[in-house]
């Protein structure tokens, strides 16, 4: 089957992509179109606002964290319900991993069989454009660059000096163009856009931008290309088809989702859902206790700095989690999550702040990058999602680094990184917390053995002594 589908990709970071990708969404919702959004690569950020802006769960594409049967999988999944998916790029459209150059846009274009409109940064460029554009096009000439979208043109006449040159010398046509400033910020700090569930009311901003990006864009000429993808290529896989086989009972996992605590991949959820993971929301800033009948807790990534005043003020929260874990309940954390389990987090000024104190080890946080990119893990011994030397990918963005003065301290993975041997997080048949987020379409054994564990928790059997 064919689906309308577009990949909004830029010639570097910074070009206005997301904001495009997202205005985009939102003008062809506000048609009455029915559009999924994707978003190459592991980033959890963006996809919060294209929910937001099609309101339909925003779903990642990487082919480092997952096979490409997976992408195909996970495409067609999501794809199959719409009208239209615009899937919004990463970094450049040829940036990816360090050295396969896996996980880039133009990896997903290619088997996606997508058009693809570049977006490019018209600040400062005149003529010289085109040979900007005949550089993207003729690197691979299995991707398909189908429309240029210029940004930040200064004037209607600086518009027509890089129409010319780009739709002469490429015959590549402008689809759209964005005067500088034109378009609406979206809300950032200093770690970049802040997340959409950290927010009360995008409304207005996504209204704005929609409006901005129909008046700038030819939307049917968008439309039109979309049309143009080719079949997709045979070979998905069936994870999901073949994940619900043989479940009779659900099992009650539970999930931390507020402010604090958002960074998950949709189809992560999903796939869990379909394993048999009933799945209960809970918040660690509002919440005085799990959700009743638990069997097992997954805490993922965010942002757990920015509120720490009332994470540690939440005492009844972390004294319930403290005695669940006390209990053996598998507790299965990812970053933000990893600090929260820490005794304390250290801020930027020093101060200490308590934490549950489940992972005896303390996280700083400091104002350079601690951690990014993608990882090739092995398990350092037997723990609730994999055996000893299991292999697991994944990524980490972060800016904390996590110390501890226990002598017996089990860390949870290791890796080689420029010749170096690194190990992170903590692990047991128990817990797993560490800085590394996992795709589970990507690492369906993990997902299986945690709701293994979980399922063991409640038939009653100690995961520390089975």
């Amino acid at each position: 089957m064919t689906y309308k589908r577009i990949v909004i990709a830029g010639t570097r970071s910074g070009v206005g992509k997301t904001s495009i990708a997202t205005g985009l969404m939102a003008a062809l919702a506000a048609r009455g179109l029915k559009v999924q959004g994707f978003k190459v690569g592991p980033d959890y950020i963006d996809p919060g606002y294209h929910t937001l802006a099609t309101g339909r769960p925003s779903r990642n594409l990487d082919t480092y964290l997952m096979t490409p049967a997976a992408v195909l999988e996970a495409f067609e999944r999501a794809a199959a319900t719409s009208d239209i998916a615009v899937i919004e790029g990463v970094m450049g459209l040829y940036d990816g991993h360090r050295d396969t150059g896996s996980g880039s846009t133009a990896t997903i274009a290619r088997l996606l069989a997508a058009p693809v409109l570049l977006v490019v940064d018209a600040t400062s460029l005149g003529q010289s454009v085109a040979a900007e554009v005949l550089g993207y096009r003729s690197l691979d000439p299995g991707v398909n660059l189908a429309g240029v979208i210029l940004n930040r043109v200064s004037s209607e006449g600086h518009l027509e000096v890089l129409r010319q040159a780009i739709e002469e010398y490429t015959g590549i046509p402008v689809v759209g163009w964005l005067r500088r400033g034109s378009l609406p910020p979206l809300p950032s700090r200093h770690l970049g856009l802040i997340p959409a569930g950290e927010q009360e009311d995008l409304g207005p901003v996504l209204a704005e931008l929609a409006a901005t990006i129909a008046t700038g864009l030819d939307l049917e000429r968008v439309l039109d290309l979309a049309t143009q993808a080719g079949p997709l290529p045979a070979g998905g896989s069936r994870l999901f088809a073949t994940a619900g086989a043989g479940v009779r009972e659900k099992i009650p996992v539970a999930v931390a989702l507020d402010k604090a605590f958002n960074f998950y991949y949709q189809d992560s959820l999903d796939y869990l859902a379909v394993l048999g993971a009933e799945l209960l929301p809970f918040s660690p800033l509002e919440d005085d206790r799990l959700p009743a009948g638990a069997a097992g807790i997954i805490i993922g990534g965010g942002f757990p700095e920015i509120f720490l005043a009332p994470l540690t003020d939440n005492r009844p929260l972390l004294a319930d989690l403290r005695r669940q874990v006390a209990r053996g309940i598998p507790l299965y954390a990812e970053c933000g999550g990893l600090m929260y389990l820490a005794r304390e987090i250290i801020d930027l000024e020093g101060s200490k702040w308590p934490m549950a104190g489940i992972v005896p080890a303390a996280c700083r946080m400091q104002k350079s990058l601690a951690g990014l990119g993608y990882r090739e893990a092995r398990l350092c011994r037997e723990t609730l999602v994999g055996h000893r030397d299991d292999c697991l990918r994944g990524h980490e963005f972060h800016y904390s680094t996590m110390t501890s003065k226990d002598t017996d301290f089990p860390p949870a993975y290791t890796w080689k990184h420029r010749g170096s041997i690194w190990y992170d997080g903590y692990g047991t048949r128990q817990i797993v917390a560490s800085y590394l987020h996992l795709h589970f379409l990507g690492n369906v054994g993990a997902a299986q053995n945690f709701l293994a564990a979980c399922r063991a928790y409640k038939g009653g059997r100690n995961l520390e002594t089975a």
